[in-house]
C-alpha cells in the first residue's frame, strides 16, 4: 500500500470529490522521503541552485534505505500522487531510475533540456550495475 489513508479521507473519497490539500498531506505523511526530495529539488530549482547551464535541479544521491527507495518509486509510479506533487510545487518531474529525479519548471515538458533528460540515450547513460536491482 502506498498511502496511509485516514478514515476521514477515505469517507471523502467514497462520497465523491477529495480535497487536494488533504490528499497532498496524506502523500507528505505517508511518503516523507519522496515528498522531501521533491520539495528540496523544487526549492533548488526556484533558488537557481541547479548546475550552471541546466534548466532543472536533480538528485543523484541514492536513498539510504530500501524503504526510502520504495517511497520514491511509489510516489512517481502513481499518476495522481505525481500530479499532486507537481501541482503543489509548480514543477514538472522527470524520473530516470530508482533515485535520479529531476524537477523542471512547470510547462517545460517540450523543452530540449526535458527531452534530453527523458531520452532513451540519457536513460542508457545513467545505468550501472548498482542500479540494476532497483
Amino acid at each position: 500500500m502506498s498511502l496511509d489513508v485516514s478514515d476521514e479521507l477515505l469517507a471523502q473519497a467514497e462520497a465523491g470529490e477529495v480535497d487536494p490539500a488533504a490528499f497532498l498531506d496524506t502523500v507528505r505523511t505517508s511518503l516523507p522521503y519522496a515528498y522531501a526530495m521533491v520539495e528540496r529539488l523544487s526549492a533548488d530549482l526556484n533558488a537557481g541552485r541547479s548546475v550552471a547551464g541546466r534548466a532543472f535541479a536533480d538528485n543523484v544521491v541514492a536513498p539510504e534505505s530500501e524503504a526510502e527507495r520504495g517511497q520514491l518509486l511509489r510516489a512517481l509510479a502513481s499518476n495522481s500522487i505525481r500530479a499532486s506533487l507537481e501541482s503543489h510545487f509548480g514543477v514538472a518531474l522527470a524520473f530516470q531510475n530508482c533515485h535520479r529525479l529531476a524537477a523542471f519548471p512547470a510547462g517545460s515538458e517540450q523543452t530540449a533540456d526535458y527531452h534530453r533528460f527523458t531520452s532513451q540515450r540519457a536513460q542508457l547513460l545513467n545505468q550501472s550495475p548498482l542500479l540494476r536491482d532497483c
